[in-house]
């Protein structure tokens, strides 16, 4: 039950464009979403993971998928997908994801960064620039906890940069015997 519902919790967020996280992530340096998702059980201690993935319209559903049905824990890019189709996952257009603000956002960025030569992410950057990952945990009935994380990365990325969501340990833990933690940089 624990896994479900912070499936579910983040898959609400990743639908809304409010977030950095789904319909909501913002764009690469070329102009494309990539997103890293990852859910950990804190009672069997089993986590799954995508990153860089363009073409799932839920990256935490996935992520659960990873966790239970592969033999893998962290599944990345065109090898996310591939898997995502052999569990039935619908693939969505890239089009999907897109946002006029989150378009906006890249566009500044870039210009910021032509204007100082300086690579962006030593920038000062504003208050409205932040768009939260999402994540979400869960206690239930009988004290088993989970956690999840789900994340567009940050605006103008380059060079497959893989952030820390995707990664058990720092983009969240769950572990029955202490907590359950869902993190962001």
């Amino acid at each position: 039950m624990r896994r479900e519902a912070v499936e579910k919790a983040v898959n609400v967020m990743e639908d809304s464009p409010l977030f950095n996280a789904g319909k909501g992530a913002v764009f690469t340096h070329e102009g494309k979403n990539e997103q890293d998702a990852s859910l950990m059980d804190g009672r069997t201690l089993q986590c799954g993971a995508v990153a860089g993935v363009r073409h799932i319209k839920n990256p935490i559903s996935l992520a659960r998928l990873v966790m239970e049905k592969s033999e893998h824990v962290l599944l990345i890019g065109n090898g996310a997908e591939a898997f995502a189709q052999t569990q039935g996952v619908v693939l969505v257009d890239e089009k999907y994801f897109f946002t006029e603000q989150r378009w906006k956002q890249l566009q500044l960025a870039k210009k910021r960064e032509e204007q100082s030569q300086a690579d962006v992410t030593t920038l000062d950057h504003s208050p409205d620039e932040k768009h939260g990952t999402v994540g979400a945990v869960a206690l239930d009935k009988v004290g088993n906890l989970a956690a999840a994380t789900s994340s567009g990365g940050m605006t103008n990325k380059k060079f497959g940069r893989v952030g820390d969501s995707p990664l058990i340990g720092a983009g969240n833990y769950a572990n029955n015997n202490t907590c359950a933690v869902s993190t962001t940089g």
